[in-house]
C-alpha cells in the first residue's frame, strides 16, 4: 500500500507541474496579458487555495483528530502557525524576485545569482507547498477518513489553478524581453518542485500518522500564506481590481464544488 500512496502522490505532483507548464507554454501564443485578466487569473488561483486549505486540509484534519481523542484544536492551531511560520522564514532567507516587482529588487538573503534564476525561486516558493498539500492528501489516505476522491480532487484543483499561474509568470516575462522559450523555461521550471514536494508530503503523512492532523494544518498554514502574502496583493495591484475580487471568488466556488460535490 505504501508504494502506491507514493506512487499516486509522484503522479498527482507531475500532473500539477504538466498544469504549470500547459500554462507557461501560453508564452508561444500570446506576447502580452491584460492587466485585468492577470488580476482574474491571480484572484482565482488564490480562491482555489483557500478553499483547498479549509475543505481538503483543515476540515479533515479536525475530524482526524476528534477521531484519534485529541484536543480538536491544538493541532489546528500549531501547525497551521507552523506551516506559515516556516513559509515566512524562507521567504526571508531564500534569494528570490518576483515577477511583477515593482522595483526590481530581489528579496531574501543577497546573492549574485542571475535574475532568471532569482525569478525561478520565487515562483518555487508558492508550489512548494502545493505540492506538499497533494503529497498530504494522498498519504492521509492510510487514514480512513480520507478517502482517494478528496486526495483527486486537491490534486485536480491544485493543477487548475497552476494553469493561469504558468502563464502569469511566463507571459509577462516575454513582455519584460525574454525570449518566448526562456519565458516558459523559467515559468514551467518553477513547477518543477511538486512532484518532490508531494513524494515528502506523502510520506510524511504516511510514516507519521499519529501527526497527520498537524501534517495536514501545516500545509494548509504554507499555502494561506503564499495566498496572504503574494497572490492576493499582485492580483489587487491595480486600484478597484473588481477582476480580482470575482476570480477569487470564483476560484473559491469552484474548489468547493469540487471537494463537496465530488470529493465524498
Amino acid at each position: 500500500m505504501e508504494s502506491n500512496l507514493f506512487l499516486l502522490a509522484l503522479m498527482a505532483g507531475l500532473f500539477t507541474w504538466g498544469m504549470t507548464s500547459a500554462g507557461a507554454a501560453l508564452v508561444f501564443f500570446f506576447k502580452t496579458i491584460n492587466k485585468n485578466v492577470l488580476n482574474i487569473m491571480l484572484g482565482f488561483a488564490a480562491g482555489v487555495m483557500v478553499a483547498a486549505s479549509f475543505w481538503s486540509l483543515l476540515l479533515p484534519a479536525q475530524e482526524i483528530a476528534a477521531e484519534s481523542n485529541m484536543v480538536e484544536w491544538v493541532p489546528l492551531i500549531v501547525g497551521f502557525a507552523l506551516g506559515g511560520a516556516v513559509l515566512m522564514v524562507m521567504d526571508k532567507l531564500l534569494p528570490h524576485l518576483h515577477p511583477n516587482s515593482k522595483d526590481g529588487k530581489p528579496e531574501g538573503m543577497n546573492s549574485n545569482l542571475k535574475k532568471s534564476i532569482l525569478l525561478v525561486f520565487a515562483i518555487t516558493l508558492h508550489n512548494i507547498p502545493e505540492g506538499f498539500a497533494v503529497g498530504v492528501a494522498f498519504g492521509a489516505m492510510a487514514n480512513e477518513g480520507v478517502t482517494l476522491a478528496s486526495a483527486m480532487i486537491v490534486a485536480l484543483g491544485i493543477g487548475i489553478q497552476n494553469l493561469p499561474e504558468g502563464a502569469a509568470v511566463s507571459i509577462p516575462l516575454r513582455k519584460e524581453g525574454y525570449s518566448r522559450r526562456r519565458s516558459f523555461m523559467i515559468g514551467q521550471l518553477s513547477g518543477f518542485v511538486e512532484p518532490i514536494a508531494a513524494v515528502l508530503g506523502a510520506y510524511f503523512a504516511f510514516h507519521m500518522s499519529f501527526l497527520l492532523p498537524y501534517t495536514l494544518s501545516f500545509a494548509a498554514g504554507a499555502m494561506i500564506y503564499v495566498v496572504v502574502e503574494e497572490l492576493i496583493p499582485e492580483s489587487q495591484s491595480e486600484t478597484h481590481s473588481h477582476g480580482a475580487t470575482i476570480g477569487i471568488m470564483t476560484g473559491f466556488l469552484l474548489m468547493t464544488f469540487l471537494d463537496t460535490a465530488l470529493g465524498f
